[in-house]
């Protein structure tokens, strides 16, 4: 369930600015708010700070991979939460294993189709949406238990 209150906030991590605008134009239909990582290093801060739902990240990036980027945003209790989309050239089997074993939720070949992208942006935030649900839900029960 969606929250009507916040927007979806997406960060668009990629070195390369083309790459980075046409995923942007591609998202533009959507009701988010999108900010930028160009590199490794800075991906991880602006999770910090930006508090994305979703990252679009890009594997081939300067200071930190985006198998290592994911593998710290997935092993940092405040950043797990967050969606990861690796969307990359590397399209090897192998690639695909890595990103999995990153921590990655799903996986986009580029040339990017942006009917794809749009679907798997919006089946992302859906699920998102359905998990801060939970874990509210959760802690709501927690509560009432600990009220006892």
């Amino acid at each position: 369930m969606d929250t009507p209150s916040r927007t979806h906030r997406i960060l668009i991590a990629d070195d390369n600015e083309a790459n980075r605008e046409l995923l942007e134009a591609y998202l533009a239909v959507m009701d988010c708010e999108i900010d930028y990582a160009v590199d490794g290093q800075e991906t991880i801060e602006k999770a910090k700070s930006f508090q994305p739902d979703l990252i679009l990240l890009d594997i081939m990036m300067p200071k930190l991979s985006g198998f290592e980027v994911c593998e710290q945003i997935k092993g940092d209790d405040a950043l797990k939460h967050i969606m990861i989309l690796m969307v990359t050239a590397l399209d090897e089997l192998g690639d695909v294993e890595r990103a999995v074993d990153a921590g990655t939720n799903d996986f986009l070949s580029k040339p990017v189709n942006r009917l794809t992208l749009q679907k798997r942006v919006e089946n992302m935030l859906a699920l998102k949406g359905m998990a801060d649900e939970n874990e509210r839900l959760r802690q709501y029960i927690q509560q009432v238990e600990d009220d006892r």
